[in-house]
């Protein structure tokens, strides 16, 4: 109650007065970790502005390669492009694996005939060459009633992990669909049309679960569902991700980026990121991204990720 009401306070108070500003975009999946968090971060340094938005991953990182921005929320390991342009502009990106998700195939609740969609059926519905346009042509026993396409819009990191992982080439995908990066968006088209597919977070999906309704997967071990034990288990794949934040080298020599990055990953956050719905990391795994923070220790290690590998172990790739 007192920390709610001193938020308040300080909504009350111009942001003119503060010393440091820190200014965090990107990935609409890792948004509302990174704004729960620095809501509580503003709380204990109220000196501090810390601005959330999100205009996708790759919308994202191109702000931050920018330098208009210090950290990048992404749902995707940063491309050799974008590494690039950072540092051609002097930024070294500093990667912090942050979380776990599950992302989500969505449909509408009413349908009561799609419970398991295996990956070939994703690709076939989702992919650059795909012919399917009704149920039925999916599976002949399904009604031949037209499929509505929700999917995030090509700057989001969803987009590229969802289309590399099922579809087996990053950002190969059928154009006659309704595109967007705001999760928002996604949902009511879902939620609008009872023959409707679409997908996103984890998260986002269990804040709506009255609103549409989560398919299982197949990827050849059976049908398995999207849930924080599948992801730990290993048993949710190829939909199981991590989730970063990316810091700029550049910014990482500020006081009040380097308090907001011990506080994003200590203990006290971890509360913070399991509320949204997310799957947080081991204790070791936040210490090794917290120790790849204070060695400045730039570049991805994540590319080649793969779900059941360490993540203690590739997070300490390059650390001394």
């Amino acid at each position: 109650m007192l920390k709610r009401l001193l938020i308040l306070v300080l909504a009350l108070v111009p942001f003119a007065f503060a010393q440091d500003a820190i200014r965090v975009d990107g990935s609409s999946t890792v948004y509302p970790i990174s704004l729960a968090i620095a809501e509580e971060f503003q709380i204990d340094n109220p000196m501090t502005r810390v601005t959330v938005s999100f205009s996708g991953t790759g919308g994202g990182f191109e702000r931050f390669c920018a330098g208009e921005t210090d950290v990048n929320n992404a749902s995707r390991t940063v491309r050799e492009g974008e590494l690039e342009a950072c540092a051609d502009a002097g930024i070294d990106v500093i990667e912090l694996p942050v979380a776990f998700d599950a992302l989500t195939v969505a449909i509408h609740p009413d349908n009561d005939f799609v419970e398991c969609l295996t990956v070939d059926e994703l690709a076939a519905i989702f992919g650059p060459d795909a012919d399917v346009t009704t149920w039925r042509d999916v599976r002949s026993a399904w009604p031949d009633e037209e499929i509505g396409f929700f999917i995030p819009g090509t700057d989001s990191g969803t987009f590229g992990y969802f289309t590399e992982e099922v579809v087996g080439e990053e950002g190969a995908s059928r154009t006659d669909v309704t595109p967007s990066e705001d999760d928002n968006v996604l949902l009511r088209g879902i939620a609008n049309d009872p023959y409707a597919i679409g997908y996103f977070g984890f998260a986002y999906y269990l804040e709506n679960q009255s609103k549409v309704k989560s398919v299982a997967v197949d990827n050849g071990d059976g049908c398995v569902e999207p849930s924080a034990a599948n992801v730990e288990n290993g048993t949710y794949t190829p939909l199981s991700r991590p989730l970063f934040i990316y810091v700029s080298s550049v910014s990482a020599e500020e006081t009040a980026i380097q308090d907001f990055v011990a506080f994003y990953l200590g203990d006290f956050a971890r509360e913070f990121i399991a509320d949204t719905g997310y799957i947080t990391l081991g204790d070791a795994a936040y210490e090794a991204a917290q120790t790849r923070f204070d060695q400045r220790v730039g570049g991805s290690v994540f590319a080649e990720f793969e779900p059941g590998a360490s993540v203690v172990d590739t997070i300490l790739e390059g650390v001394e």
